[in-house]
């Protein structure tokens, strides 16, 4: 078994409103509201992505009641890592002053979390590695076009953080659900920086493509068309019923697509952990995050059954159902 011995997370001080957003872009706070839910968001100034991940490592840690050293493998989900190459995960391992042990990225676009906790507790599981630090960071200030009102007001920049440990007291995941559909793949996506488009061409391309750029509909239709039965088939995978559900945690990309998810899986919305008015979407960070709020306001209790989905860039998508 493996348990979820502890949990944190980290966010910039610097709080970009949506009236700040009305002196920057063509918007405006009920737009803003109506459309998404949220109000804020946070920004980083003279922080990266490694630091944010760090720093929501460090209170996980402090969680856990462990230390560095107890660590042996770290992943970190991120879509916005310090640099093309390396990969974030050592610089994190580096900066946490861990031992010389295996630490990698994944990259999922906002579903890299989910994927870096099935891929931590299987590793677990399986007997190759007893401490896990899993982590969701992005800084989606730095690859954002702040002319286009459609994106620029969505995210926002943090970290979430878990400990995974071996206990064969502790509570069992129950369900796993997880999918892709590459044929969605231009619907969210930076089209210059990669070798198909490579930056050394740098005149060769307009402005907008070197940013973020999203296609919200396509992306809304994909979720709604896959994530609520991805929901019901982890339900009968597990033998339960939406009433047996005891908290949700869905990536936090819009309340709209939200409030669609508790109607479509008939859960009901008082049982969704919501957080998206403080902090926007912050990608691969918005489930640990969420998970951690709960966790410190004694929301979540142990035995209690846990559903959490994420969905993003790929397309993909990905839901676990556990006993806490």
């Amino acid at each position: 078994m493996v348990r979820i011995a502890g949990t944190g997370h980290y966010v910039p001080a610097k709080v970009l409103s949506n009236n700040d957003l009305e002196k920057m872009v063509d918007t405006n706070d009920e737009w803003i509201i109506q459309r998404t839910g949220i109000k804020n968001r946070r920004i980083v100034e003279d922080e990266v992505t490694s630091d944010l991940a760090t720093k929501a490592g460090q209170k996980a840690l402090e969680a856990a009641g462990m230390k560095p050293e107890d660590i042996d493998l770290i992943i970190l989900g991120t879509s916005t890592p310090d640099y093309h190459i390396p990969s974030c995960a050592p610089i994190v391992q580096h900066k946490l002053g861990c031992r010389m042990i295996p630490a990698f990225d994944i990259n999922s676009v906002c579903t890299s979390f989910m994927c870096g906790l099935t891929t931590a507790y299987s590793m677990i599981a399986s007997g190759l590695y007893k401490n896990c630090l899993l982590i969701g960071a992005d800084t989606y200030s730095k690859i954002l076009n702040w002319k286009d009102r459609n994106t620029c007001v969505i995210f926002g920049d943090g970290a979430g953080a878990v400990v995974l440990v071996k206990d064969d007291n502790a509570g069992k995941l129950l369900s796993t659900d997880f999918g892709s559909d590459g044929s969605g793949s231009d619907y969210i996506k930076i089209p210059v920086g990669g070798v198909v488009n490579p930056i050394n061409n740098f005149y060769g391309y307009k402005e907008e493509d070197l940013f973020f750029q999203m296609a919200g509909k396509k992306v809304y239709e994909f979720t709604i068309s896959v994530v609520p039965e991805a929901a019901r088939r982890m339900l009968r995978q597990a033998n339960l019923t939406n009433e047996t559900i005891d908290h949700v945690i869905v990536h936090q990309a819009n309340v709209r697509i939200i409030d669609t998810i508790s109607k479509m899986v008939d859960i009901d919305r008082k049982k969704f952990i919501v957080n998206i008015e403080k902090y926007g979407n912050t990608s691969s960070a918005s489930i640990p995050i969420a998970l951690d709020e709960a966790v410190r306001h004694n929301i979540i209790k142990k035995g209690e059954t846990v559903m959490m989905l994420g969905f993003g860039g790929g397309l993909s998508w990905g839901g676990v159902v556990f006993q806490w």
